[in-house]
């Protein structure tokens, strides 16, 4: 497998562009598997149609990789991987997709390549096209000039803002799914409904709603607004209800009424990180287990969200906040990593807001005692604790 870009990073790299006032641009590799150099033997059978004759029982030797080669993801990594190495750029401890080059103090040059695809932007003109020039003349290269399309995200970039979207892509999901006339629902869920694994609903078509669901989470790229009702449903893929298809059809029509809904990131905003943090408490029917959720702001426009059902059952609505300050906190770490790679060091201590008074004193108290020892437990089975991580992030 060949690492690739996490969104997180995209959405990064985009939310900096836009902060900084700088354009994004993108090349595309033509048939990148094929550039990879394979580092271990490999035979394949002589094509059907292609044998020579008098020596059908010969195999060729493959010297460099082809599609459908388990090792050519990784053979075309390791050789891109050498062509930023020699050309200066410095890898991303972070991100092992991301590079990045400076050319004195104040010269910077980003990139970042998800497979086949290059996404790169900077402070220096004249570093975007020597960069440009120098990968059109090894690799046989698409130059698609500003970035307006990318793993499926609509990219408009203007004068004053970049604005993410997958408009296209919400509307044939509709479509696809026969919802193009609905009537939009105003809210993905209703707020007091429960759902559970077994509802007495009876079952429904378990191919129909895995679509739905696995289509849903592909939108959240650029909407964190159905982020939480996703993941909930995501939980039932296995023998889902007539009632689970209902909620999940919801929320397409919830998306239908807000199909023009994205990321919008001003230019010349305030580069400042800021993340925000909440959980419910005991919000699964099944299992009686919380969910956290997070969502980070770099200058404007959320970048980074995530909601998640936690590992162990929270005895209290402090434990269950405490558990997704903790979360949090080591998102934010590693995104304050990823923008120092980018050269944006964050001097001050992120800011991490928090609704519970509770968690909050916890956090700013490490004492061991008796309302707080079972989280401390717990913490050393592999759960970070908030407090532990506290110097890079007020709570």
């Amino acid at each position: 497998m060949k690492p690739v870009a996490r969104l997180d990073t995209i959405r990064t790299l985009i939310a900096l562009a836009a902060q900084k006032s700088w354009k994004l641009y993108q090349l595309d590799v033509k048939s990148a598997f094929l550039n990879g150099i394979l580092e271990e033997e490999v035979y394949i059978d002589q094509p059907e149609g292609f044998v020579v004759k008098g020596s059908e029982s010969k195999v060729y030797k493959l010297h460099k990789a082809l599609y459908g080669l388990k090792q050519a993801p990784r053979a075309w990594y390791s050789e891109i991987d050498g062509y930023f190495a020699e050309r200066g750029f410095t890898k991303s401890q972070s991100e092992a997709t991301l590079y990045v080059k400076t050319r004195g103090e104040a010269s910077i040059l980003i990139v970042s390549i998800y497979v086949d695809d290059i996404v790169y932007t900077g402070n220096n003109q004249a570093m975007l096209e020597e960069f440009k020039q120098d990968m059109m003349e090894i690799y046989e290269m698409t130059d698609l000039g500003l970035l307006h399309h990318f793993l499926g995200m609509g990219v408009i970039q203007t004068p004053t803002s970049i604005f993410l979207h997958q408009r296209k892509y919400a509307s044939t999901l509709l479509s696809r799914f026969g919802l193009s006339d609905c009537k939009p629902m105003a809210i993905p869920l209703v707020p007091t409904e429960k759902l559970s694994k077994d509802d007495g609903s009876g079952s429904t078509n378990e191919e129909q709603y895995r679509k739905i669901v696995g289509s849903l989470l592909y939108l959240t790229a650029t909407r964190p607004d159905i982020m939480f009702a996703t993941s909930l449903l995501a939980r039932f893929m296995h023998c889902p209800t007539t009632k689970h298809l209902g909620t999940a059809k919801r929320v397409l029509r919830y998306v239908k009424g807000t199909l023009d809904y994205g990321l919008e990131y001003v230019k010349g905003k305030e580069a400042v990180l800021i993340g925000y943090c909440d959980s419910d408490w005991s919000g699964s029917v099944d299992d009686s287990k919380s969910t956290s959720g997070y969502a980070f702001s770099f200058g404007s426009g959320v970048f980074a969200w995530a909601s998640v059902k936690q590992n162990y059952v929270a005895l209290s609505t402090a434990e269950a906040e405490y558990i997704s300050a903790s979360e949090a906190t080591t998102q934010a770490i590693w995104l304050r990593f990823v923008l120092e790679d980018f050269g944006e060091f964050q001097t001050e201590a992120i800011p991490l807001h928090c609704d519970s008074i509770s968690a909050i004193a916890i956090t700013k108290n490490p004492v061991f005692h008796q309302k707080t020892k079972h989280i401390d437990r717990r913490e050393k089975l592999g759960v970070k604790s908030a407090h532990n991580l506290k110097g890079s992030v007020e709570i």
